[in-house]
């Protein structure tokens, strides 16, 4: 089975600009992230798909393979569909390049789920919920059946409707997401092509066009997300926490 492992890198962000070259303790971020995805068991092999010659420039001082997309794609799915079209591949995971601190176990657990089962759609992570996620519009919830397949997300504090979590004691009723997913390229293809469906508009939330597409998405427990960086004070906290580990 060959798996490739893509890290979209875009340089435009509403929040962000230029996020995947800004510094970390001395080196570019995509740089970490390239480095921790290539501890990887199972990729065989590791693609940076970007539209900026400058993230092109640090991901290959790296060594890592890189492909240009076009900067009008609308989502870091069809900038990996754009990327692994010509490439001879089962699986594709999408490793966001807005975390600097992903290892390749990580990958190898999103990675694993189609070596056990390679009729599988879409594999992604989730972890144990806290009230103020629980609550919070932002943190992306999951519901899943008893084979941790994903029956819905949302950022609504499902299935909490009627009795509180906390009335009930009870967290387990749904896990945070943790946006990192891994497709059959077959799925990914069919992914990509589907139009927007409603419930991924309303909630905003493109993971919602898989489950409407009839999608099995498997959901792998772990147990805490790693740090993502999606403005420029979250890099001022990781930079302090990265520092402290010193």
């Amino acid at each position: 089975m060959k798996i490739v492992g893509v890290i979209p890198a875009r340089f435009a962000s509403t929040r962000f600009p230029g996020k995947p070259l800004a510094m970390l303790q001395g080196r570019p971020m995509i740089q970490w992230t390239i480095e921790g995805a290539k501890k990887s068991k199972l990729l065989t092999e590791l693609i940076v798909a970007t539209d900026d010659e400058l993230i092109k420039g640090a991901a290959e001082e790296v060594g890592a393979k890189v492909v240009m997309t076009d900067s009008d794609l609308p989502s870091g799915s069809d900038r990996i569909h754009a990327a692994i079209k010509g490439i001879d591949c089962d699986v594709v995971v999408n490793i966001q390049g807005d975390e600097p601190l992903v290892t390749g176990e990580l990958i190898d657990r999103l990675a694993q789920v189609f070596v056990d089962d390679p009729k599988m759609d879409m594999a992604t992570l989730a972890h144990p919920i806290s009230e103020e996620e629980l609550q919070n519009p932002n943190s992306v919830k999951v519901v899943m059946n008893i084979k941790d397949e994903a029956l819905y997300f949302s950022r609504f504090p499902m299935p909490y409707s009627r009795l509180k979590a906390s009335d009930l004691g009870d967290y387990s009723g749904c896990l945070k997401h943790i946006g990192m997913y891994a497709y059959s390229k077959d799925f990914l293809k069919e992914f990509c092509e589907a139009p927007q469906a409603l419930i991924e508009r309303a909630e905003s939330l493109e993971q919602l066009r898989a489950l409407y597409l009839g999608a099995k998405i498997k959901v792998v427990r772990v147990k805490e997300a790693s740090i993502g960086v999606d403005t420029p004070e979250d890099l001022v906290k990781l930079d302090k926490i990265l520092s402290q580990r010193k």
